[in-house]
């Protein structure tokens, strides 16, 4: 039989294993003796975080990252069809979404072989459930485009499909690059628009606000370099 491809979420930063990670889903992860990751160094970091029995030096981690071409995803396989379970991490939160973990998990249902999502810490929901926004229908679209023009015009459309729809819009953005994509929602946006951002989930420095955006212009924070959800409703 092949083994079972766990998804395992990771922390949001720097807090503790046991405030974001259930018993049960550590007891899997530290079980596992084969890992894929976007980054091993991190992931090291992250599975000396959850106690693993076994010295870090003697778990193979491989990496699969957006520049891993398709032959070597079929290789990343190749424990799982020698019977090993394998835990697929992200970088922070959940594997597969935004994340080229996605790859491996669709390469597995291919292959036949079981897929086993865990709990764990998911920003996109936190901020959801927090937002008091439409968590009836929402859809969340990564990266915006961080070129001018291009930028706002994806924004323009995001508010038109929400007001036309009724639909929470979910988008984050590299944390070096906040402050340039708030800039541009205040831009952008309807005075009437709800914009909520929710910074730094699961920090001692949360921050988690939903307004117009004509409330936010006088009350934009700094957002430099502060991991967050950017979620709007029109």
């Amino acid at each position: 039989m092949t083994g079972v491809l766990y998804l395992i979420p990771t922390l949001l930063g720097p807090h503790s294993v046991p405030a974001a990670m259930p018993p049960q889903v550590l007891e899997v992860v530290r079980a596992l003796t084969h890992f894929v990751a976007e980054n091993a160094k991190s992931a090291r970091q992250f599975l000396k975080q959850v106690g693993m029995p076994l010295p870090l030096v003697q778990l193979p981690i491989a990496e699969l990252n957006e520049h891993t071409g398709s032959q070597r995803i079929t290789e990343l396989l190749a424990p799982l069809r020698d019977g090993h379970d394998v835990g697929l991490l992200s970088e922070a939160g959940c594997p597969g979404v935004a994340d080229p973990g996605a790859e491996l998990v669709a390469a597995a249902h291919r292959a036949g072989m079981r897929v086993a999502p865990l709990v764990g810490p998911s920003s996109l929901l936190l901020a959801l459930m927090a937002s008091g926004l439409n968590g009836q229908h929402f859809c969340f679209h990564g990266y915006l485009p961080a070129q001018r023009g291009t930028r706002e015009q994806a924004i323009r459309q995001l508010e038109i499909d929400s007001a036309t729809l009724g639909v929470t819009q979910l988008f984050i953005e590299a944390p070096y690059r906040n402050n340039q994509l708030a800039a541009a929602l205040l831009a952008t946006l309807r005075p009437t628009t709800r914009l909520c951002l929710a910074t730094d989930l699961m920090q001692p420095t949360e921050a988690i606000a939903t307004r117009t955006v004509r409330s936010w212009k006088a009350t934009m924070p700094d957002l430099d370099r502060r991991p967050t959800v950017f979620l709007l409703l029109a």
